[in-house]
């Protein structure tokens, strides 16, 4: 079982659009996956048409595996399943804090499922804590949203700096230009900066600043089922095929 992080210590980024998305586009090729929504806002959940759930809470959620496998629900669409967040796992840190350190307390929770799925795509709040010290660590591939301006070219330096100095391998981390408006000049010259300093970090897939993407939240369903001819929606396909041949190469 693979574990793909979309992360991003930036919010406003499309993290979550892109959690929604590649999960979606994984499960129409026949890819067995689970959606995990680790942001105690619940966005991912809420895409999907499914409530928060009541009963897995922030300690059950690393102590009971068979609270978490009774938390995934079904969504309407075939391979894809959803594991809804709790309000409560804005507590993450603290429980954490308090537990045995050295172990993947977060890849022990997630093996409980393993059999089930191909792939769980983690939907991470946008932070750098313990929790994604754990993400970092248990994730086989780091998906990074990078909106082409000067601040989110900051936030990818940071958290580069941050993988070097746990001595975690940057290797992992798979960046994308999110929100890209072509008509501006500050975009176009800051994706050529970025690509000309991070060469293969970067996928060549870039998503577009769209209106279809925005309105998920109005028809909440994935912009590949809503508007699926859109540039947005293409854009998708090709970045996950990109990174279906990256992650499954091994």
């Amino acid at each position: 079982m693979k574990v793909i992080a979309c992360y991003s210590n930036k919010g406003g980024v499309g993290k979550t659009a892109t959690a929604v998305n590649l999960a979606y586009s994984l499960s129409t090729a026949g890819v067995r996956t689970l959606l995990c929504d680790l942001d105690p806002q619940g966005a991912s959940g809420y895409y999907f048409r499914l409530k928060p759930s009541k009963k897995l809470t922030e300690a059950r959620f690393f102590d009971d595996a068979k609270q978490v496998r009774k938390a995934i629900r079904e969504s309407d669409f075939e391979n894809l399943d959803i594991l809804p967040s709790n309000p409560s796992y804005r507590e993450f840190d603290i429980l954490l804090s308090q537990m045995r350190a050295g172990q993947s307390h977060l890849g022990r929770a997630l093996s409980g499922v393993e059999k089930d799925y191909e792939v769980v795509v983690l939907d991470c709040p946008p932070n750098l804590s313990l929790l994604s010290s754990h993400i970092f660590e248990t994730a086989d591939a780091i998906v990074v949203p990078v909106i082409p301006t000067t601040l989110s070219q900051r936030t990818l330096e940071q958290l580069i700096k941050v993988f070097r100095k746990k001595n975690l391998p940057t290797k992992k981390l798979h960046c994308f230009f999110s929100m890209v408006q072509r008509a501006k000049n500050l975009h176009q010259d800051t994706i050529a900066d970025m690509r000309t300093a991070y060469g293969k970090r970067f996928l060549t897939a870039q998503i577009p600043f769209a209106s279809d993407v925005e309105k998920m939240g109005v028809h909440r369903a994935p912009v590949m089922v809503t508007a699926r001819s859109s540039p947005a929606a293409r854009a998708y396909v090709s970045l996950c095929e990109e990174l279906i041949s990256r992650v499954f190469k091994t």
